[in-house]
């Protein structure tokens, strides 16, 4: 009978997470949160990638300065 208890805890965490994720997918204010999220994630990612090459290629001038020397 010890595995009565984590069965019932199974079914319930499966009930309590579909009607979490039923409600948050109707919800329009958490879809708008979503949205604006993965905006910013993606315009950030952007900004990193820039920033990134930026950094290479004054490594690469950086580097051709010393071995010029």
């Amino acid at each position: 009978m010890a595995g009565g208890g984590g069965f019932a805890h199974r079914v319930m965490s499966y009930l309590v997470n579909e009607l979490l994720v039923d409600s948050l997918a109707n919800s329009k204010s958490f879809q708008r949160f979503a949205v604006r999220t993965s905006k910013q994630v993606e315009e950030l990612s952007n900004i990193a990638a820039k920033k990134k090459e930026q950094f290479a290629e004054q490594m690469k001038d950086i580097s051709e300065t010393f071995k010029d020397r």
